[in-house]
């Protein structure tokens, strides 16, 4: 028993040496910590306090704690306050508090009520760490967001990141502001629903678009694409370059730029175009003509018909040249040339191939209506009349038909034609005669 009452002694005498943990954490408590009441008058502090805000333990004590406050009257404290007296809740943010020595420093405070100042009074427990440092490379880092963001909006394109889910959904993950000016899409628009800019897509780019992405994903080598959107001032170029990378999700982002490449590519159409036709009578030149025609060729023979050809040469071109001279010569070209595109459609193709032979190719046109668009063509030419200083000048034109058949060549057919052409001048020229391979139909039957 003496054994037990000795220790005893000895543990109370070893409590009685040890500070309470409450105590201890308040005084070591590596902040600010205050017990206010419940209108912010501070009614304790813990020791630390004076490195945190330059004041005094004693110098608080008896103050509202809105002294801090860098605006006493209507800052945040006050609104702390309020806020856990009238709800009985807590409340966390960062305080703007000024120091003793004036300096303005940033404080997470936590105001945490104690009691419910119904049986008690109400006590607010307050603590505040100095986070300025971490508040001013926050201000730092958007100060430098905001600067590298208006980086972006002047360029002239669109910064991006796509992904790729595994189920092969596409979404924006960002879109610079570039998106609005050159597409007038708002980026947060595109970057909820992606459809909002594919919808706008060329459908032939669309399909373009899906295939390039499948095969940099799978390859993860870099993707690049032009492509048409509808705009609000029109059909618009993009290119659209980006690097691949794969997440562990198994989804794919591209990091990529778009940039507007309508300029460039209305001017690779006038490129295009000068190399294409003819500089005197706006037609196709000899070299586009084959380069088209092969290509309709190629469609007719998988579509299985065929096509109109002809051959069309001025009458007595050399003649009007020697009398009048190439000035007149020329004016007689352009204005045949005009007359043919009038009575032709957009699409059938019309080219100059020599000095005053011209042939054309009508597209999608059946062999009957063949023979009354021609004829109908030649007798617009004979109306031509070109008004000299003395007299007026009329023209005419032979035409030579012949048929391109679904796999014949395009070599041949012109040489039918041109065969064709040689018995229309024998015959009498102004008149259009066709192969012998090419049936004349009734004049009733033509359209």
């Amino acid at each position: 028993m003496a054994r037990i009452r000795d220790r005893w002694r000895r543990w109370r005498l070893r409590r009685s040496h040890q500070q309470p943990l409450a105590d201890a954490l308040w005084d070591g408590f590596p902040g600010v910590a205050m017990l206010t009441d419940a209108y912010g008058v501070i009614l304790s502090v813990n020791p630390g306090v004076e490195p945190h805000s330059g004041y005094p333990p004693k110098a608080l004590i008896g103050r509202r704690i809105t002294c801090l406050d860098v605006d006493p009257l209507h800052g945040n404290i006050r609104l702390a306050v309020a806020h856990c007296v009238e709800r009985l809740r807590p409340w966390r943010g960062v305080l703007l508090c000024r120091r003793a020595d004036g300096r303005l420093i940033h404080q997470d405070g936590v105001f945490q009520p104690l009691g419910t100042g119904r049986d008690e009074p109400l006590r607010l427990l307050v603590t505040l760490h100095d986070v300025t440092d971490l508040c001013q490379q926050a201000q730092y880092d958007h100060a430098l967001l905001q600067r590298f963001q208006g980086t972006l909006a002047q360029l002239p394109g669109v910064v991006f990141q796509l992904r790729e889910d595994v189920r092969g959904e596409l979404d924006f993950l960002y879109l610079s502001d570039g998106m609005g000016v050159l597409a007038g899409l708002s980026p947060s628009l595109v970057m909820q629903r992606a459809d909002a800019l594919l919808e706008r897509m060329h459908a032939e780019d669309r399909a373009a678009l899906t295939t390039s992405l499948a095969q940099s994903s799978v390859s993860l080598e870099p993707w690049i694409l032009e492509f048409r959107v509808e705009t609000f001032d029109g059909l618009r170029w993009f290119e659209g370059r980006a690097r691949p990378s794969r997440r562990r999700d198994g989804s794919t982002l591209w990091d990529g730029l778009m940039l507007d490449i309508t300029a460039r590519k209305q001017e690779e159409q006038r490129t295009q175009q000068l190399v294409s036709t003819d500089m005197l009578t706006g037609a196709l030149n000899r070299r586009a003509f084959f380069d088209f025609g092969e290509a309709l060729r190629a469609r007719a023979a998988r579509q299985g018909y065929a096509v109109p050809l002809a051959m069309l040469d001025l009458d007595h071109f050399k003649r009007l040249n020697d009398t009048y001279g190439h000035a007149v010569g020329d004016l007689a070209l352009q204005a045949f040339a005009a007359t043919c595109r009038d009575c032709l459609r957009p699409y059938d193709l019309f080219a100059r191939i020599g000095g005053e032979e011209f042939v054309v190719m009508l597209v999608d046109t059946p062999l009957d209506e063949a023979w009354g668009v021609l004829d109908r063509l030649r007798t617009t030419v004979e109306a031509i009349e070109l008004e000299m200083a003395d007299t007026t000048l009329r023209i005419t034109v032979s035409l030579g038909l012949a048929v391109l058949p679904p796999e014949g060549s395009l070599d041949l057919a012109l040489s039918q034609a041109d065969q064709a052409l040689y018995r229309a001048k024998h015959e009498g020229r102004n008149r259009l005669a066709g192969a012998p391979n090419v049936p004349r139909v009734r004049r009733d039957a033509r359209p």
